[in-house]
């Protein structure tokens, strides 16, 4: 198996996490250059350690992410790093220019080297919102987004688009992508639709803040469609994410995950949870008492769907070889949860020198 880190470029400062859209007043300048310096930091050690991927993604308007160019993120880690692979997982497309999309991760890939992970993605609903495009034309913008960006990258000479959606007299992109036809692509792939679509285009795919049956559903799903059309896809063709926190025991891995924001928590299929345990207090400033044995109660609901891997390295291991076995996914995406300064970096060291060595036996 391998692993990725995703740092998903979270404000440390003060700021409401369970508001969308946030008003600019709660940002800080200083917070927001520590931030971006403390994610570098973040990859650049995961680089340090092993890691096989390096992952950021596209969102707007919220604390939750100051990334809404991954491109650009994705270009600066680059120039940090020297070895992982740098997953964009990935831009919105249906709500971007496909061809500026295009032409900006063939730059990523040309400044890490031919490093670059494309993940080309449809976005969630309120994306949507932020560049007011219709949420119902997402499926189809998505299909002659991701067949023009491949073009983009494969056609050596200049060509002219007429789609539904997309008309350009001319392109002929510069610079062009190290690795060719193309870099790697990935798409989320939960629903059947997208499983079916990727199947037949032949593309990794990835599922992301869901549980352990539903992705196994889909992975078979995917793996069936793609034996109808005469292929196989190896394990690296799956990715499976996670929020994830690791510590020397347990007990503390459990406690630095309690602190984990609303806007995160409730980013899951189970928001019946965790939204019960927003109005208990659970996500107050305080606490104590009951706080950790709170926690431990709806982690371990979590852990057992499959949304989060909490623990020691040992327990960790348990968790993701569940995930290898039941899911089949060869690329395990850790999204740290929680921004904890040192206690965060030594969690990124246990995975890298603890997990990932006994992972890669899996």
């Amino acid at each position: 198996m391998k692993a990725s880190l995703f740092c998903n470029s979270q404000y440390i400062g003060a700021a409401p996490n369970d508001v969308w859209p946030l008003s600019g007043k709660y940002f800080d300048a200083d917070a927001g250059v520590h931030s971006m310096r403390t994610v570098l930091d973040q990859f650049k050690l995961a680089d340090e350690l092993g890691f096989d991927w390096l992952a950021v993604a596209e969102h707007h308007y919220s604390p939750f992410s100051l990334c809404p160019n991954p491109m650009l993120m994705a270009a600066a880690v680059s120039q940090v790093t020297s070895r992982a692979k740098i997953a964009v997982l990935g831009p919105t497309i249906p709500i971007l220019n496909p061809v500026r999309v295009a032409e900006e991760l063939a730059m990523v890939d040309l400044l890490s080297g031919g490093r670059l992970i494309a993940g080309l993605m449809r976005g969630t609903a309120n994306e949507y919102v932020t560049y007011n495009h219709n949420p119902g034309e997402s499926r189809e913008r998505f299909a002659e987004s991701l067949k023009l960006i491949k073009r983009c990258w494969s056609e050596n000479e200049p060509f002219g688009w007429a789609g539904r959606y997309y008309d350009y007299r001319t392109i002929s992109i510069w610079p062009r992508p190290v690795q060719r036809p193309s870099p790697p692509i990935y798409i989320s792939a939960s629903s059947p639709e997208s499983g079916e679509f990727a199947a037949q285009n032949e593309i990794g795919v990835g599922f992301a803040f869901t549980t352990i049956p539903h992705a196994k559903k889909a992975a078979e799903h995917y793996r069936s469609c793609a034996k109808a059309v005469g292929w196989e896809p190896s394990p690296d063709k799956i990715i499976y994410r996670a929020l994830y926190h690791l510590a020397d025991t347990d007990e503390e891995a459990f406690a630095g995950m309690a602190t984990l924001p609303p806007r995160i928590a409730l980013a899951n299929q189970n928001r019946g949870v965790f939204e019960g345990a927003r109005k208990s207090g659970y996500f107050g400033a305080d606490f104590a008492g009951q706080t950790t044995r709170n926690a431990k109660r709806d982690l371990s609901e979590r852990i057992e769907l499959g949304q989060v891997i909490v623990g020691s390295p040992e327990t960790a291991l348990k968790q993701i070889r569940r995930i290898r076995d039941e899911v089949g996914a060869g690329v395990i995406d850790f999204v740290v949860g929680v921004q904890l300064g040192g206690k965060t970096m030594h969690s990124i060291e246990l995975l890298g020198a603890k997990v990932l060595p006994v992972m890669r036996e899996f």
